[in-house]
Order: C-alpha cells, then sequence, then structure tokens
C-alpha cells in the first residue's frame, strides 16, 4: 500500500473510538496485539463486513483409485523409498477399509515401517491387522513383524527389557498358533536369544547381590532363571551361584543338590568344577536331595 495511508491500528482504534466507544476499542486492540509488530492495515480493512470474509472456497478430494495407490507403495518398495511406501499403503488402508485393499495395505505398510525402522508404528499396524483380519493366510506374517520389530529394539541387559519380554511372548504365539509357518523355525531361534537376554538381566542382578552378600536375594533371581529360563546357557552358572550362595547360608542339602544336578545334566561345564570345588573345600560333595526345590524344577520341565 501507499505510505500516506498506511496506519497504526492501535492508533485508529483509540482515536476513532473515544469514551463512548471503549468497547469497541478494546476489540481492536486485542486483534491488533495478535499482529507482528510493525504490521499495518489499510483504512478499507477497518470495515467490520470484511473481517470474515470467506477467504477460500470448500474442494473435495477424490480418493485416489485404491489400485493406483496400491501400485505407487509398491514401486516405493522396489525403490527402497520405505517412507513413501508406508504412506502409500496407510493411505489406502484408511481410504478403503473393510475391503481386501485394506488387508493387503495394512500388511505392507507394517513391513514398510519395519523396513524403515519405525518399529513402535509397525507393531501398531501388526496388531491392528491381527484384530481386524483374525482368519486371514497370512496372519503368521503379522505375528513375526511384530515380533522383528520388538526383537530389534532389544537392548543390552543393563537396560530395560520390556521389549525382549514382549519380542518373547510374540514369538511363543506365533509357534504356537502357526508351529509350521515358514516363519516359525526363525521365530524359534529369536525366542531364544530373547529368553536368553531376560536370563542374563536376571543373572546380573543375581550377581551383584551375591557380591553383596544378600544371598537371599541373590537365590531368588537364580531361581527365576532355572524356572523360566533354563534351556539358556545361563542355568549352568545359575546352578553354580546356587551352590555358593546355599553354602554361604550354611543351608547345605540344597547347595549339594545345586551342584549334583549341575554335575547330572552338564558333567564337562567348566560351572561343575567350580560348583565341586567349593563343596570338596568344605567336605562335601554332590548329592541330590529329590524334595528340593531344585531337583522338583528340573524334573517336572524334563530336564535330567
Amino acid at each position: 500500500m501507499d505510505e500516506p495511508h498506511r496506519v497504526n491500528f492501535v492508533s485508529v482504534a483509540l482515536r476513532n473510538y473515544p469514551e463512548g466507544g471503549r468497547r469497541l476499542s478494546r476489540l481492536f486492540v486485542a486483534i491488533a496485539l495478535t499482529l507482528p509488530l510493525g504490521a499495518c492495515v489499510s483504512f478499507d480493512s477497518l470495515d467490520p463486513s470484511s473481517w470474515f470474509a470467506e477467504k477460500y472456497s470448500p474442494k473435495i478430494i477424490p480418493d485416489v483409485p485404491p489400485a493406483k495407490l496400491y501400485d505407487q507403495g509398491l514401486a516405493g518398495l522396489h525403490k527402497q523409498d520405505y517412507d513413501t511406501a508406508a504412506k502409500k499403503f496407510d493411505q489406502l488402508e484408511k481410504q478403503d477399509q473393510y475391503t481386501q485393499w485394506q488387508r493387503k495395505a495394512l500388511l505392507l505398510a507394517a513391513f514398510s515401517q519395519f523396513k524403515n525402522g519405525k518399529y513402535d508404528d509397525a507393531i501398531g499396524s501388526c496388531q491392528r491387522y491381527i484384530k481386524l483380519f483374525a482368519k486371514a493366510p497370512d496372519l503368521d506374517y503379522a505375528y513375526y513383524i511384530e515380533g522383528m520389530s520388538y526383537y530389534n529394539q532389544i537392548p543390552d541387559i543393563t537396560r530395560d527389557q520390556d521389549r525382549a519380554e514382549k519380542a518373547a511372548k510374540v514369538f511363543a504365539d506365533l509357534i504356537a498358533k502357526f508351529p509350521k509357518s515358514e516363519y516359525a523355525d526363525d521365530a524359534r531361534y529369536k525366542l531364544n536369544v530373547a529368553r536368553d537376554q531376560l536370563a542374563g538381566r536376571d543373572m546380573m542382578i543375581g550377581r551383584y547381590y551375591l557380591e553383596h552378600r544378600d544371598y537371599t536375594g541373590a537365590i531368588n533371581r537364580f531361581r527365576e532363571v532355572l524356572a523360566k529360563y533354563q534351556t539358556t546357557r545361563h542355568a549352568e552358572e545359575a546352578l553354580e551361584r546356587l551352590t555358593e550362595a546355599y553354602l554361604a547360608l550354611g543351608i547345605v542339602n540344597e547347595a549339594q543338590t545345586a551342584a549334583a544336578v549341575l554335575g547330572h545334566n552338564y558333567p564337562d561345564s567348566v560351572w561343575y568344577k567350580d560348583a565341586y570345588a567349593r563343596l570338596k573345600k568344605g567336605g562335601l560333595s554332590p548329592h541330590e536331595d529329590k524334595s528340593s526345590w531344585i531337583s522338583r524344577t528340573f524334573h517336572k520341565l524334563g530336564v535330567g
């Protein structure tokens, strides 16, 4: 606008609406304060009828044909542009609900999100797929992607193992529901890795308690390993640590049982040699008490 026609909004409001127009002037001031500093308007803009004039015209954006969205998503996957692929499949899933397009799009969106490293999005898509399409022929793949999305987020054992627990649960569900699935073997392997991670966490805590002579706390942790994760590599050490902790408490029969079970199941283990040496130092030898929780736990789970 030309310079002579520039005017300060606040000044106009106060000048044109003295005493009798305070209410309206306060409105001008309120509006003016929302403008950037130095903002100006023309006299024409003071016409109240122009303040709320329609600034846009509503438009109806037509849906993109589902086949086109699907092809665009597949093109994104082919180019390894997983972000674009995920967006196209997500758009298709929301646009064509309760159709076969939705089923295809939701699973491919989950895959794209997984490949893009957006694991939480992939988990959400898989859970939605499992809920909506409980009888779909590729349901096992949805479980697999969800499990892998948790699995790829498993941290080291010094941190919270919530993701390891969830990965183990999903893989266990996949194996139980689809034992002949093409993903079952890899799920079994990943399940063992996740369980090993969880056992490692309990072992770390148990060692800490043992080192600080909290023998009861240590025994409880090693007991968890035997009860839940005795098929992992940590079971051997857990039995040796139980021998050590029970000896420290003077509970000889449990110490002897832990060493006996260790020797019976892992006779060549270095942990058995350590347990045996600890007992021998105190004039004791391995001896299994069948009434011990250690013995019952192993026999209950078919070990030994």
